[in-house]
């Protein structure tokens, strides 16, 4: 029984057993910590011909608690998160609180600094970034027939 008892490892081994690592990663996950935002969130940069396009998961985040800055070439994401749930039902009273600091940094290259746009819809950060030219691909890659 005690074995099924979750904790942190605190840098302990990995024994090698398959089955003892997975019960070990699971209950080592911060998935279930009170706020899964300690630093980080979910980022998706996506390159076209023209700009660059990021779209950051940030449920639960006012749009004025967000902080965008584009400087030496890195795009930094900051902001806190304040979130207040407040439940009533029957007899039963429930209210939890969610509090915490997060940041980012992104380095992104070739960017027009000057025209960055970004918006904030349903807990979704979307911001384009245009390139200031367009880069010609000189890989040295050699495709395989």
């Amino acid at each position: 029984m005690f074995g099924l008892v979750p904790f942190r490892s605190n840098g302990v081994k990995s024994t090698g057993n398959s089955f003892d690592d997975f019960f070990s990663s699971f209950f080592n996950d911060d998935f279930f910590s009170p706020v899964n935002m300690g630093g980080n969130f979910k980022a998706d940069i996506k390159e076209t011909a023209n700009e660059y396009i990021m779209e950051a998961e940030l449920p639960g985040v006012k749009k004025e608690d967000i902080n965008l800055e584009y400087k030496d070439n890195n795009l930094v994401v900051s902001g806190k998160r304040d979130e207040i749930l407040e439940e009533s039902k029957d007899n039963y009273i429930r209210k939890e609180r969610h509090y915490g600091q997060f940041v980012r940094s992104f380095y992104i290259n070739n960017v027009d600094k000057d025209n960055i746009s970004a918006t904030f819809e349903n807990g979704v950060l979307h911001v384009n970034m245009p390139k200031v030219e367009n880069v010609i691909n000189n890989s040295n890659r050699i495709e395989i027939k």
